[in-house]
């Protein structure tokens, strides 16, 4: 996908990856950046930088979600990629209360199925569009310390994948967003955690990998190449792969 000329939506806009992906679609032309946010200043605030416009939308809300896709269709036209990247992380295990767990996956996977219910009908009908949404390596491997984290976005890569071979031949293009760590609000209480073991990367040098991966239409965003020589380690030898993750959890959790 080419962005020029296009109507493009992002959810998780007022900051971090959001915003990055913002300024760095806004320099390839599109018709119209849409900047969605919980934090509705934020998202202006983005949306002031890149000549777009702004919603106040809580993704853990199907009628949140459901009316940005209907006013932005209604009042701009039809919505060529939409960016389903508004995420949040929690810690803990099992043990994790019954409010975080609900909380993670609204927002984690939810947000995302509510998204493709409402606008793949629409895609469909008008002969394709493509959808972006951002899950996180740890969605492919795993992440140490935080079950919630781990299993939704397990479960959003899973939807991806769903979404891609189901509705590929309606021509519905998806691309799912693993990177590792990114410099973002979600990192900043821990710079040096297991995450950050490739290094930390920029919001904007993520951006621009997204932008390369659209134009090839690639279904896999990896931001850091190493995760690919990871998962062929974890399919190869899953018992070894474990033992490796084992450790790596005991390096970091002490």
């Amino acid at each position: 996908m080419q962005l020029s000329d296009k109507i493009i939506v992002i959810t998780g806009a007022a900051s971090g990856i959001g915003a990055a992906l913002a300024r760095r679609f806004a320099a390839d032309g599109p018709r119209l950046i849409v900047c969605a946010d919980i934090d509705g200043e934020g998202a202006a605030a983005t949306a002031a930088a890149v000549g777009g416009v702004s919603f106040r939308t809580d993704v853990s809300k199907e009628a949140d979600i459901e009316h940005l896709i209907a006013t932005v269709e209604a009042e701009h036209g039809p919505i060529d990629l939409f960016c389903s990247n508004a995420g949040i992380g929690i810690g803990g295990g099992a043990e994790a209360s019954n409010d975080g767990w609900q909380r993670i996956w609204e927002i984690n996977v939810m947000a995302h199925v509510w998204a493709a219910r409402h606008l793949v009908p629409r895609m469909v009908a008008r002969g394709g569009g493509y959808l972006m949404n951002t899950a996180s390596a740890a969605g492919l491997l795993s992440q140490i310390g935080s079950a919630p984290y781990a299993v939704t976005k397990h479960a959003a890569v899973g939807l991806a994948e769903w979404l891609a071979l189901t509705h590929g031949d309606d021509g519905i293009k998806v691309s799912v967003l693993c990177p590792q760590a990114v410099r973002t609000a979600m990192t900043a209480g821990n710079p040096d955690g297991v995450a950050s073991i490739d290094g930390m990367m920029e919001p904007d040098v993520l951006a621009e990998c997204c932008v390369k991966a659209l134009a090839d239409e690639t279904f896999l965003i990896l931001p850091h190449p190493e995760v690919l020589d990871y998962m062929r380690r974890k399919t190869a030898d899953y018992d070894r792969w474990i033992g490796g993750m084992r450790k790596l959890n005991r390096a970091y959790r002490g």
